[in-house]
């Protein structure tokens, strides 16, 4: 199997995963914010930007398994203070499956003295692996499985990023974040 195949975005995972998205946007305007209040810091500096809306169109896997899929994701995150943020994502993962990552996490700005520089850790619940592989990912229980993805970034300018995600053992994922 070729590293690099490509299959179309309107896959069935890919498609909810983007109708879902959607919905959550047309939400997150109606309601001045989606995040618990308990995730704010108390005192913090407000961020500069709200939000912020993330596509990943390919995801490396270290290990070339035939079963593979394309992973396309979708993100919106919302941005708190104290450089806190808590989103949802939504994916079809490396089998195909319909994905949602739901999370909360911490940006690390200007990472070893480089402005556009920075790090991001989410830690959440993300529900998805079901049978016939649901042991693809460790501690799943009936599609569940607790989820903490570090991340390295680089802001491109004020709004625009590219991230590169470490999904343990099994893959990097590489995607572009607009704020807003």
């Amino acid at each position: 199997m070729h590293p690099f195949r490509t299959t179309p975005l309107a896959s069935s995972g890919a498609l909810t995963a983007a109708l879902a998205l959607l919905g959550l946007m047309a939400s997150a305007q109606a309601n001045a914010r989606y995040c618990p209040d308990f995730l704010a810091v108390k005192g913090a500096a407000a961020p500069t930007h709200r939000g912020e809306l993330t596509f990943s169109p390919y995801t490396y896997h270290f290990s070339q398994n035939p079963e593979h899929k394309t992973v396309v994701l979708l993100a919106i995150d919302e941005q708190l203070p104290g450089e806190r943020l808590c989103g949802a994502s939504f994916f079809s993962n490396s089998f195909g499956q319909p994905t949602v990552y739901l999370y909360a996490g911490q940006q690390y700005n200007q990472l070893l003295g480089h402005p556009q520089l920075f790090a991001k850790v989410t830690a959440g619940l993300m529900y998805g692996y079901v049978a016939p592989y649901e042991n693809k990912v460790p501690l799943n229980y009936r599609g569940f499985s607790p989820v903490i993805i570090p991340a390295v970034g680089y802001k491109l300018t004020p709004h625009d990023s590219v991230q590169v995600k470490f999904l343990g053992i099994a893959a990097l994922m590489f995607s572009y974040g607009r704020q807003f």
